[in-house]
């Protein structure tokens, strides 16, 4: 398994940080490697079920991806699931004076082909990625 973290401030309040990251569909706007993302089913609460397309290593990536956790103001999780790979995306958010902190935390669990591939191969590309994600999750946040 492979697991990157990052934790930033930023100065937009965190109900408004709240809301935006935890409608997962805002992932076209922050996440970089996001092409899209489509809610399938749910409310946005625990058990929503989301679609998502993404780019990674040059290769077009499908996942649905389920909401498991859900603490208003607090914590947003959502389990992402095809055949090469499991990842859970872990945000954790507290207020810091009138911003908010945003823990994120990504764990991959790869299986099949890919599964094969050592940890160590995978984590330099995906600690790239976190590194641009923070940068463009930044970016967009600040600007709300």
């Amino acid at each position: 398994m492979v697991a990157v973290s990052r934790t930033f401030t930023v100065d937009t309040p965190l109900p408004i940080v709240f809301a935006y990251l935890s409608d997962f569909t805002t992932t076209e706007q922050w996440d970089p490697g996001t092409v899209e993302t489509t809610r399938l089913s749910g409310d946005g609460g625990v058990g929503t079920r989301y679609r998502n397309v993404s780019k990674f290593l040059g290769k077009s990536v499908e996942l649905t991806y389920e909401t498991t956790r859900l603490e208003p103001q607090a914590v947003f999780e959502v389990t992402g699931r095809n055949d090469s790979v499991t990842t859970q995306d872990h945000m954790v958010f507290a207020a810091v004076g009138e911003g908010t902190q945003v823990s994120y935390t990504a764990d991959f669990a790869f299986h099949g082909v890919v599964g094969k591939i050592p940890d160590a191969v995978l984590r330099i590309p995906l600690e790239r990625l976190a590194e641009k994600t923070v940068r463009t999750m930044r970016g967009t946040l600040d600007a709300l």
